[in-house]
């Protein structure tokens, strides 16, 4: 049952991005709608298959897999949302396909985390954190797009991709809206994680805790920089994506170590 979902999931995620590819590169342009539904019919499917990944009778499953599957969703969920109201449908291309990749990899993909209930006090935690990574996650998409964005305007190259984003000043302003509110979510998980978590520096946890620190940092550093120096432009990308890798290592490269390498 959870593999023929999940591979629906895929198949409609598969036809968004390949529509929103067309739609984007000028080949089809009325397919907006058809975009819309596909990746929502992709994204309920997905979220049946998250549910059925992660609730087990033991407990929860944190796996690698699964905890992938439910960030990648929520980022659809906010690609998805954000897009009725601001012009970011080409995040659909790079949302869409690593959704698709996330869902088949936890449907057949077994964990080998221990399954356990958690307190309310720590599952608070990790779903703020959860929210904060899908949130650094879509930023840093948007960083992508706006330096592909500055490069073809560079080199005066305005058709194709570039002739549907919308100008550079919103979408360094999306761009900057995104990092506010996930350096926000990740400030209250990392505080969260102090009053909830035994001891953030255990073995298994200092790796996470030390690059996550170190990513707030950063964030931190790059918001101070636009706001008193005016950091934009490929500053602010270089900052952005190198945030998110230090996230996204200290998350996903923990994960990766404790269930498929020690």
């Amino acid at each position: 049952m959870l593999i023929f979902i999940s591979l629906f999931a895929v198949l409609c995620y598969a036809i968004a991005s390949w529509l929103q590819w067309q739609r984007a590169t000028g080949q089809r342009l009325e397919v907006r709608p058809t975009v819309l539904i596909s990746g929502f019919i992709g994204f309920v499917a997905h979220g049946v298959s998250v549910y059925h990944t992660l609730h087990h009778e033991a407990g929860i499953d944190l796996g690698l897999f699964s905890m992938g599957s439910l960030i990648s969703w929520l980022v659809a969920a906010l690609v998805i949302g954000s897009s009725l109201r601001q012009r970011i449908d080409n995040l659909f291309i790079g949302v869409f396909p690593m959704a698709a990749l996330a869902v088949l990899l936890a449907a057949v993909m077994p964990t080998s985390e221990t399954l356990k209930p958690y307190g309310s006090g720590l599952f608070l935690h990790i779903l703020l954190s959860v929210l904060a990574y899908s949130i650094f996650t879509l930023a840093a998409l948007q960083a992508i797009l706006l330096w592909r964005q500055q490069l073809a305007l560079k080199q005066h190259h305005t058709r194709g991709l570039v002739t549907s984003l919308p100008p550079l000043q919103i979408m360094e302003r999306l761009l900057f809206e995104m990092l506010w509110v996930g350096f926000i979510l990740l400030s209250i998980s990392l505080l969260s994680g102090w009053l909830f978590v035994d001891n953030l520096f255990a073995q298994h946890l200092v790796h996470k805790t030390l690059l996550s620190i170190a990513a707030w940092l950063i964030y931190a550093t790059l918001l101070a920089g636009r706001k008193l120096l005016g950091w934009r432009g490929i500053t602010a990308i270089r900052w952005t994506i190198g945030g998110f890798l230090l996230l996204m290592l200290g998350y996903f490269g923990s994960k990766l170590v404790m269930e498929f390498i020690l």
